[in-house]
């Protein structure tokens, strides 16, 4: 039974048509976190069988796609491949009509955890960075009294987003110039691992936040998801340039320049979410040795273990 339902899933990828080996990519020569230059290569292939490679920082503990596709590829990648991508994975519809109902659920579930933070703050504006359809900016402007814009490369989604009154920015966080704007409320939601550049994006995001603004951001747990699949290489994916755990994302938004106000554990048991505010940026703060090390220990063992 598995080995067909393996067979079946490779039969719907192998429809899709994207040449991976075909596009264009740049090598990364340095962390994205740290700066360091010592890498060590912990997979050869992603969930879907494309030959990328996930790379670690032996300094930090940083996972990322090395080489990357170029920004240009993944815009590309965004209109019209991603969503079947994920479709052929699964064996079902995902797509701006299907998520929708799931991302509803996600909007009641995170607000919970923002309103002790947007209560009473008499908060004005919001940009939901990756907002896809706009399911998530147009419920929470509506329960905390927001004008929200919408930024994702995804012209479908965007589009889904207008219908719904949002104002939206089509492209990628890393490229889009947003000029002297600033917001009362920045989300990245569901977003993070997809950046180009995490380190880049939360410096833009600390000057885009207003002077009492409130960030929102959250990550798929890269442990989460290798120990919850047992393997390291289903848990990479070419739409996931980067792969992000508790110690790193707490350095990165550190870094950058935010005080982490909550940190939580959603229901799904594989997102961590960080309600944070602007703060004093601390440029030298990293994972700790032991971190890193028990990381590499724990994936080389889930790698080699045995299994039932």
């Amino acid at each position: 039974m598995i080995i067909s339902d393996v067979s079946a899933r490779r039969e719907r990828l192998a429809e899709v048509p994207f040449d991976y080996e075909a596009q264009p990519t740049r090598s990364i020569d340095a962390c994205n976190l740290c700066g360091g230059t010592t890498f060590v290569v912990l997979t050869h292939r992603d969930r879907y069988g494309y030959p990328a490679r996930a790379t670690g920082c032996t300094g930090c503990g940083l996972v990322f796609l090395n080489p990357l596709m170029t920004a240009e590829a993944y815009l590309r990648f965004y209109d019209g491949i991603y969503r079947p991508l994920v479709s052929a994975y699964h064996g079902r519809r995902i797509d701006e009509t299907t998520i929708q109902d799931e991302q509803r659920d996600y909007a009641a579930e995170r607000a919970e955890l923002l309103a002790p933070f947007l209560a009473g703050g008499h908060f004005e504006t919001m940009l939901d960075i990756g907002g896809s359809t706009g399911v998530v900016a147009h419920a929470w402007a509506q329960r905390f009294g927001l004008r929200a814009a919408v930024l994702d490369p995804a012209p479908l989604e965007t589009a889904r987003a207008r219908a719904l009154g949002l104002e939206t920015i089509e492209g990628l966080v890393e490229t889009v110039n947003l000029g002297s704007r600033r917001f009362d409320l920045v989300a990245l939601c569901q977003t993070a691992d997809h950046l180009l550049d995490v380190a880049g994006t939360l410096l833009s995001v600390r000057e885009l936040l207003s002077d009492r603004g409130v960030l929102f951001v959250d990550i798929v747990d890269f442990r989460a998801a290798y120990l919850r699949v047992w393997s390291v290489e289903d848990a990479v994916k070419i739409d996931h340039p980067y792969y992000l755990t508790e110690p790193t994302m707490t350095a990165y938004l550190q870094r950058a320049g935010f005080e982490i106000l909550r940190t939580d554990y959603a229901s799904d048991h594989l997102h961590v979410g960080y309600v944070a505010k602007p703060g004093r940026p601390l440029p030298e703060a990293m994972p700790s040795p032991a971190d890193v090390r028990d990381l590499w220990r724990e994936i080389r063992f889930v790698q080699n273990a045995p299994r039932s």
